[in-house]
């Protein structure tokens, strides 16, 4: 399940995800970014997350081109333990600002 929240004064997008971040959820996530083309900032909330796979990691490199690639402000944030792991293992601290 995937849900947003559009801080208009802070032009900021907060998608969170719960349970498994995995391709059933790639129309429904690519939705929730897809339409703010004028936003500031993006925020991805793992704390319900349980598992991700490497539709999950094609799905956040595809945010980060539409949020401007290298200039892009994303954060990944909440992320527990197996989730943070996959996504050392990806290199993805490389391209994202990420917190547990």
């Amino acid at each position: 399940m995937v849900e947003r929240f559009f801080d208009k004064q802070a032009r900021c997008l907060t998608i969170s995800v719960k349970g498994r971040f995995d391709y059933n959820c790639h129309k429904i996530f690519k939705d929730a970014f897809s339409a703010f083309d004028a936003t500031i900032c993006y925020v991805i909330d793992f704390v319900e997350v349980t598992y991700l796979d490497s539709s999950a990691l094609g799905m956040l490199l595809l945010l980060r081109d539409h949020a401007g690639g290298e200039r892009a402000d994303i954060r990944l944030i909440n992320v527990n333990g197996a989730v943070m792991d996959t996504l050392k293992a990806a290199n993805f601290h490389r391209l994202f600002s990420i917190t547990e």
